[in-house]
């Protein structure tokens, strides 16, 4: 790859107006080969966006929240397999939503047919949806009073299963309930944990929960994107003191950071000395878990927040312990077998095992899965392999 051609790529989405900043990253298991960014931190910004610009990760959180969880399994204090009620008492019952009485609405439920385990929280089989793609969920909550989830109140994981664990593929909260079991089975509160056994020793100094003051100067703004194609800068912050870490999705950091976390996967839960992982571990990670089940397209349910999202249309995709799989070569450069994911605010990754090659791509732009920006991401990675 040359940094001339992945600057073109990303300069060009500024100069067009498709993003006010964008951040990226790529590199390979030895190394950083690329780290670059072009615009504005925000619209109503003059400071330049940087490697070291600070965005919220959102769901990139749920891989970091995951592997808190299998150093647990490592030592013995979890079980992907085991009914993960041993060590959260409020998963011991769980209800499935069937459906809202003809005759006032109420929401209808019966016991799911199987426990929850572990494996089905970092895989999205366990049944847990979330509003933005479910309208009945979206439903349930209206009529109970249950919060949104970037609340980070406990109140708002009080939702039911769509379906019985293990039979389906539902994108939801169960990487949250799964921050909360290192929580049980460590005595310690989950961004405690992050800092002390992930963030810190993989170097990752930008990478919390809470935005600190070194990290409110480099702080993104948050973008919507009007009809018309324009962005305009909105207030937005995850709660500094919240009733719960959201494990799925509380993380602020930077393309930085996050490339070293990729690169740890790429390594085989090591880097730079620091072993984060053992090497089967992270084999398993990268193993589909779900086949038969497949990563099905979300369909939005709350248009300010997502738009439809359907990944590589046409193939079938797995998923490991938080990530999506590819089952064939993607269109834009990476392997069959990469593994993938985003966050709300239009930030993805990829990691390429069979290529050597990640890449991180930051903007903050809502709704989710935007055109433009998914565009900027295919042009990026076929920048990153053009000459690997």
């Amino acid at each position: 790859m040359t940094s001339d051609s992945i600057d073109a790529v990303l300069r060009g989405a500024v100069e067009r107006g498709e993003v006010a900043g964008v951040s990226a990253t790529a590199g390979n298991a030895a190394g950083t080969l690329y780290e670059g960014a072009f615009g504005r931190r925000g619209a109503d910004q003059a400071a330049a966006m940087a490697p070291d610009t600070v965005v919220w990760i959102a769901s990139m959180t749920k891989a970091v929240t995951t592997v808190a969880a299998l150093r647990q399994v490592e030592a013995g204090r979890l079980s992907l397999d085991a009914p993960i009620a041993g060590v959260l008492p409020d998963l011991a019952n769980p209800q499935v939503l069937v459906g809202f009485a003809p005759e006032g609405g109420a929401p209808m439920l019966r016991p799911a047919n199987r426990p929850i385990t572990l494996r089905h929280l970092l895989t999205h089989t366990s049944g847990f949806s979330y509003d933005i793609w479910n309208a009945g969920i979206g439903a349930y909550m209206a009529a109970k009073g249950i919060p949104g989830i970037i609340t980070c109140q406990r109140e708002a994981l009080t939702t039911p299963l769509l379906a019985d664990p293990g039979t389906r593929w539902e994108y939801g909260i169960g990487i949250d309930w799964a921050g909360l079991a290192v929580e049980a089975v460590t005595g310690r509160r989950l961004d405690a944990v992050i800092a002390e056994e992930i963030a810190g020793p993989l170097g990752m100094a930008d990478t919390a929960f809470r935005i600190g003051a070194p990290q409110r100067a480099r702080l993104a703004s948050m973008h919507v994107r009007g009809e018309d194609g324009s962005l305009t800068a909105i207030p937005f912050e995850l709660p500094q003191e919240p009733e719960f870490h959201m494990g799925g999705g509380g993380l602020y950091g930077t393309v930085r950071d996050y490339l070293r976390f990729c690169r740890m996967v790429l390594n085989g839960g090591t880097l730079d000395g620091a072993r984060i992982l053992a090497p089967e571990t992270v084999a398993e990670m990268r193993r589909d878990q779900i086949a038969p089940l497949e990563m099905l397209p979300m369909r939005t349910a709350l248009p300010a927040s997502s738009n439809d999202v359907e990944v590589f249309p046409g193939m079938r995709k797995g998923w490991g312990l938080s990530f999506m799989i590819n089952d064939r070569d993607g269109p834009d450069g990476r392997a069959a077998g990469s593994l993938f994911w985003a966050g709300l605010g239009n930030t993805y990754y990829w990691i390429d095992p069979t290529r050597d090659r990640a890449g991180v791509i930051a903007t903050q732009v809502l709704p989710f899965a935007d055109p433009k920006v998914l565009a900027l991401l295919g042009a990026f990675e076929r920048a990153v392999y053009a000459e690997a």
